[in-house]
């Protein structure tokens, strides 16, 4: 098995680590503090690694597939405020349809940046 492969090969075993890891908390407390403003990517990106990195698996996706990732959750329809509690490090939802949201485009998202 290649280097790249061998890489490739760990990254989608533990994308769905990742996708559960930016779904544990969800709803657990009303969303994001410090405002609804759509966050930054570099915000974002930032926020995300603090939950991956709190649930152990900092070492799941490199720089590059965060900024990417975070990229995807600017582009979808994850509101403002979810996004903004993402960007603040924690993984709370305002609902459950917002779980399931980031939930799925966590996954999507993981997918589409372990391809770069």
């Amino acid at each position: 098995m290649t280097g790249t492969l061998r890489t490739r090969t760990r990254l989608l075993f533990a994308l769905p680590i990742a996708a559960a890891a930016i779904s544990l908390a969800a709803c657990s407390g009303g969303g994001a503090t410090g405002g609804d403003a759509r966050p930054t990517a570099d915000e974002l990106s930032s926020g995300i690694a603090t939950i991956l990195e709190d649930a152990g698996q900092g070492d799941v996706l490199t720089a590059d597939q965060l900024d990417c990732v975070a990229g995807e959750f600017l582009d979808s329809k994850v509101s403002d405020k979810d996004l903004q509690s993402l960007a603040n490090g924690k993984d709370e939802q305002t609902s459950e349809e917002a779980k399931d949201l980031v939930s799925q485009t966590m996954s999507e998202a993981a997918m589409t940046c372990s391809a770069e």
